[in-house]
């Protein structure tokens, strides 16, 4: 198929739907087998979760049987050595098709969340609720968060009380920090999980986020905060401590993410200060 330079929005959107239809196909799934339209799709990245992920999947199921008329629910399984897999698959034939399991390669909790984005949006879905597998995001907010999602864009969490340790306190708050002196922008607990989006913002976001940053869900947070038209509200959450296992994430591995996240978010600040002077054929593909 060759598009001409005046098709080029059309590519942009044909190239992200061809994406997330791949994952979907490589998984067994192809859009025909979707719910049409769903008013909500949930993505939760899950890295060997063997011990949590049932669980935490029967939780948020039961809680948005009760209040989502339509809703589709995507589980990225991001490469799990354990079990993962297997359990995921058992509670696809036990929870029915709005159950959509991906299996990919490891890439990251990060792009794990993007693909995971990508695929709710390429869905047709209206809202997009980003959740973590470890048990921790509770399912007894929602519900407040859903009623008021009509008068908002964007409705993010905020871990007022937390039980994961003290460490990861620290690093929640350094993390905020640092996006605060990076961009100049303030974002409330920039690396949440806990994040209600309403789709039109989420696309226009991601157009601006490349697709290999992997801080994904901390620059989407500041490109969202960035867009002045968009309607923000913020809700005290509680944050559990994991049910069980071990978080995949060491504090090496944090020094590591947080100089990535130093040049990334160089490269998001650039890209949206001098976009408008560069050429249309030279601006980023990044989204639909």
């Amino acid at each position: 198929m060759i598009f001409r330079a005046a098709d080029e929005r059309d590519l942009i959107k044909w190239k992200a739907a061809s994406k997330a239809e791949n994952l979907l196909n490589q998984n067994g799934m192809s859009s025909s087998t979707q719910l049409s339209r769903p008013e909500l799709a949930v993505v939760m990245p899950v890295y060997n979760e063997a011990v949590n992920v049932a669980s935490v999947v029967r939780d948020w199921f039961a809680c948005l049987e009760k209040l989502v008329p339509s809703f589709v629910f995507f589980a990225i399984n991001d490469g799990s050595k354990d079990e993962t897999e297997s359990i995921l698959t058992a509670l696809g034939s036990e929870l029915g098709p709005r159950l959509r399991i991906v299996n990919k390669r490891n890439s990251g909790h990060g792009r794990s969340c993007r693909e995971g984005y990508e695929l709710a949006l390429n869905q047709g879905a209206v809202w997009i609720f980003q959740i973590d597998s470890d048990g921790q995001c509770d399912p007894e907010f929602f519900p407040e968060f859903y009623r008021e999602r009509e008068a908002h864009d964007c409705l993010f969490g905020q871990r007022t009380s937390r039980e994961d340790g003290l460490g990861r306190v620290l690093i929640s708050k350094c993390c905020s920090l640092l996006v605060s002196v990076v961009t100049g922008i303030l974002v409330k607990d920039a690396n949440v999980p806990y994040r209600l989006m309403r789709a039109t913002a989420l696309r226009g976001a991601l157009r601006r986020i490349p697709a290999d940053v992997d801080l994904q869900n901390i620059a989407l947070s500041v490109v969202l905060k960035r867009n002045s038209a968009l309607r923000w509200k913020y809700f005290p959450i509680h944050f559990r401590a994991r049910r069980g296992g071990e978080n995949s994430i060491n504090y090496r591995k944090i020094a590591k993410m947080g100089v990535r996240f130093l040049r990334d978010f160089y490269r998001i600040n650039h890209e949206d200060s001098h976009t408008w002077r560069r050429p249309r054929g030279t601006r980023r593909r990044l989204a639909s």
